[in-house]
């Protein structure tokens, strides 16, 4: 069963505190500190952090294929609701993408993230994989720097007559999506470059995956 459409029950945005909830936003008034001890004009910034810094994305491998998730993304659906500079038709309730999560606490180090990644793998995929398996796909990168704190690793994993379950998820309403699914290299390139696939982890590490090949 897949959802169709994410109805609003209510919108506290008035009344909640911007230091709580699953993106907590700091309003500040800064000011820039020159190199000969001038300063500049007070002014205003917001930075968003997630609870937990930053995220770790995983390029699953089988052969000349990738596997994608269909995830439900209540902000880029509600794009709906505002004018949009150039309208492209589509409801963006499902976005199709990699595997991926947050990073824990506990995962520190290159060791950390690899763990983080092979456990994102078996949650979302399916697929158990250890962490040796997990190979890094260069350095990480800001998702949008000028407001949002959060850096993304990327990595990749061969996964090659492994074996395949149901995810099993983690119980969120977010979860409820399609099965993941399986493209060949040049589909999803196809799908990146018509935009039917507009994630930019998906296609940096595609990418990425691609140029360590040749």
């Amino acid at each position: 069963m897949t959802v169709n459409a994410i109805e609003v029950i209510e919108d506290f945005t008035s009344t909640g505190r911007c230091d709580e909830g699953f993106l907590q936003v700091r309003r500040l008034r800064v000011r820039n500190r020159r190199t000969d001890g001038s300063t500049s004009p007070v002014y205003r910034v917001d930075v968003v952090d997630r609870p937990r810094l930053d995220a770790v994305a995983v390029l699953v491998v089988r052969g000349a294929e990738v596997l994608t998730r269909m995830n439900l993304r209540p902000a880029a659906y509600f794009r709906k609701d505002k004018e949009q500079p150039l309208p492209d038709g589509r409801s963006h309730l499902y976005c199709e993408e990699i595997v991926a999560g947050l990073l824990e606490t506990t995962d520190h180090g290159e060791a950390g993230l690899k763990h983080r990644a092979a456990e994102e793998v078996r949650e979302e995929a399916g697929i158990v994989v250890a962490p040796a398996d997990i190979v890094l796909l260069g350095p990480p990168f800001f998702v949008a720097p000028g407001i949002v704190s959060e850096k993304i690793f990327l990595c990749a994993v061969e996964v090659t007559g492994k074996e395949v379950v149901t995810p099993e998820g983690d119980g969120s309403p977010l979860e409820e999506s399609p099965p993941p699914r399986w493209r060949t290299f040049e589909s999803l390139a196809a799908a990146i470059a018509s935009g039917e696939v507009q994630d930019a982890k998906t296609e940096l590490a595609l990418h990425r995956w691609l140029a360590r090949q040749r």
